[in-house]
């Protein structure tokens, strides 16, 4: 089935007709009943007879009757059903034996299937992890009928619930259980030991020794148990182990196992880390906004997509590049590599039905879809090298070919630097004065820089002396003593001619009262009246601010302001414990008489 299924527009968004579009519709199949995401597809050419196919880890329709599918052009060449729910699918060499022909690795629960010319070939499974010593101890109660089955269902919840490892597969399945069923699953079950396996939450590929497309390489996983694993490809067992804060959901390698690789793992505490060679533990952290719905290695960019609603480009060593916001929620993401051009970029699969392409912030390409894309996967399909296929929410597949005559260009000045910025400026040429100065300068450089170093000295010095006499003198608003721990705060009120001043005295002290203080108004007698200049302080309680208030009546008729200072003192003390300047403002009520 072959229809237009999809439109494309250039970076500017303009709308773009079949003759001067970058894409070629190939293959819309709306009932193919595909639902899976981008880490379970994988291009390959698994008979070595450079056909490429698709291989397609199919989470079945609401997730129920997975199965693994290899699709030769539109059409199903093989199926086959899987015990679990497929993690990630990926293809890699695993020997240097010909002919050269690559192996299909799939990942599903706690095991990785590997197929060779698509016949199962062998089937790793993770280590087991050591039981809960009380959910062991509480099996073995129940074998020796020390128990009933209402009460290790009691037990192992409370478990569940306090315990920080999860419990195994026998004890879950018990407890959801009805209690008529308890009794025979426990007789059942209570001879067998118990077992907790942990599974694989995502995989990829690692160079072994070359950097070559077909080198041999090794599988890396992550599992729940909140660990990376490397693979040797030809015994499948585990060459190195590195343990992480959270468990991994997308993992970006760089470089090769043997010399020298970089590791990034985005997790669900919304961190991502980056781990190296030789090392058991996390080197750098990139701390996110936001929980991460994909990541894409774009050279040495590290590209993240987030629940945000934007992508974030981030070096290795967690430095931000650039934010870009979407138009709508970002689904899936995948790279975008074309060879011939030496393009690379990220694919972005939105909630709206759009896939945005995008080399680094800018723009290059929008494909418009009839549903929203769940999956994406670029690459060589049949025997043409740049293909571009999707499935969507609704499990449709579509097949896009890119011309070979289509160039990317980067498309709308807002998300680039502006044009402006690749103009030469017009520098002006030497003048004979600054060629003079700079002659100078470099004959004076010493005099210069100790001359600089005495004023900035002299700087400080002046600095310090001010401080020092602000302390003396009690010039501060805020008790530079332990001894009186106090803050004041003035606030002037009114038009004129008559103000409101309030003072707000405060005991910072945490729990030592303050008793015998008072306050002292130092004014120009021309200038203003107070009816107290001088009153005494209430018992100031720790942590409380105490309102102190009285009113100011300004005696100028010209509107002229002047300052009242506040002076906060201990009784039998001629110098202040803190002072306040409070600027009294123009009265208006005179001025306007």
């Amino acid at each position: 089935m072959a229809a237009v299924s999809s439109s494309d527009s250039d970076g500017c968004g303009a709308e773009s007709n079949e003759a001067n579009s970058k894409w070629l519709d190939a293959h819309y199949d709306p009932m193919a009943n595909i639902h899976t995401f981008s880490a379970c597809l994988a291009l390959a050419d698994l008979h070595g007879d450079g056909e490429y196919k698709l291989v397609v880890g199919d989470l079945g329709p609401g997730g129920q009757q997975p199965r693994l599918k290899v699709l030769k052009g539109p059409l199903v060449m093989t199926e086959s059903p899987l015990p679990a729910l497929p993690a990630a699918a990926t293809t890699f060499f695993m020997e240097q034996h010909e002919p050269r022909t690559p192996t299909l690795a799939l990942a599903s629960g706690p095991c990785v299937y590997v197929y060779k010319n698509l016949r199962p070939y062998f089937k790793f499974s993770l280590p087991q992890l050591p039981p809960n010593p009380l959910e062991q101890d509480l099996w073995n109660q129940a074998k020796e009928d020390q128990i009933d089955p209402l009460t290790l269902k009691e037990m192992l919840e409370s478990i569940r619930e306090t315990a920080e490892e999860p419990l195994s597969v026998q004890s879950l399945s018990f407890l959801q259980l009805e209690l008529s069923e308890m009794e025979a699953f426990v007789n059942q079950h209570k001879s067998k030991s118990i077992k907790r396996q942990t599974v694989i939450t995502t995989m990829t590929t690692l160079k072994k020794n070359l950097a070559d497309e077909d080198a041999v390489s090794c599988l890396v996983l992550g599992t729940e148990n909140k660990e990376l694993l490397v693979l040797d490809p030809e015994a499948f067992t585990i060459l190195a182990k590195m343990s992480l804060p959270s468990v991994p959901v997308f993992l970006e390698v760089s470089g090769q196992f043997d010399v020298e690789f970089r590791l990034a793992a985005a997790c669900r505490n919304g961190n991502i880390y980056i781990l190296r060679r030789d090392s058991k533990h996390p080197k750098y952290c990139i701390e996110l906004s936001a929980q991460p719905v994909g990541l894409v290695r774009v050279h040495k960019i590290l590209v993240v997509g987030s629940t945000q609603d934007s992508l974030h480009g981030f070096t290795h060593k967690g430095k931000k590049l650039w934010t870009v916001q979407m138009p709508a929620a970002i689904l899936t993401m995948n790279l975008l590599e074309q060879h011939s051009r030496g393009l690379q970029a990220v694919m972005a699969g939105l909630a709206n039905g759009e896939v945005h392409i995008y080399r680094d912030k800018a723009l290059l390409n929008v494909i418009r879809t009839p549903d929203a894309v769940t999956s994406l996967c670029f690459g060589r399909y049949g025997r043409e090298d740049n293909t571009l296929i999707m499935t969507t929410r609704g499990g449709a597949l579509i097949i896009k070919i890119l011309k070979r005559t289509a160039v990317f260009v980067e498309g709308g000045s807002e998300l680039g630097p502006p044009p402006a910025q690749a103009m030469k400026l017009n520098v002006p040429r030497k003048t004979r004065l600054y060629v003079d100065q700079t002659l100078r300068e470099r004959e004076a450089g010493t005099a210069m820089h100790r001359a600089f170093q005495t004023d900035l000295y002299l700087l400080r010095l002046r600095a310090a002396r001010t401080y020092l006499q602000a302390l003396e003198s009690s010039l501060s608003p805020v008790s530079a003593t332990a001894r009186e721990p106090l803050k004041l705060h003035a606030m002037v009120q009114g038009l004129g001619p008559t103000f409101k001043l309030t003072l707000h005295l405060q005991n910072t002290s945490t729990a030592r009262p303050i008793l015998g203080l008072l306050i002292c108004f130092l004014y120009n007698e021309a200038f203003y009246a107070l009816p107290r200049a001088f009153f005494k302080v209430p018992l100031l309680v720790p942590g409380l601010s105490y309102p102190l208030e009285t009113f100011v009546e300004s005696l100028s008729n010209k509107g002229i302001s002047d300052i009242i200072k506040v002076l906060v003192l201990r009784e039998g003390q001629s110098a202040p414990l803190l002072s306040a300047h409070v600027n009294m403002p123009g009265s208006e009520g005179l001025v306007a008489t």
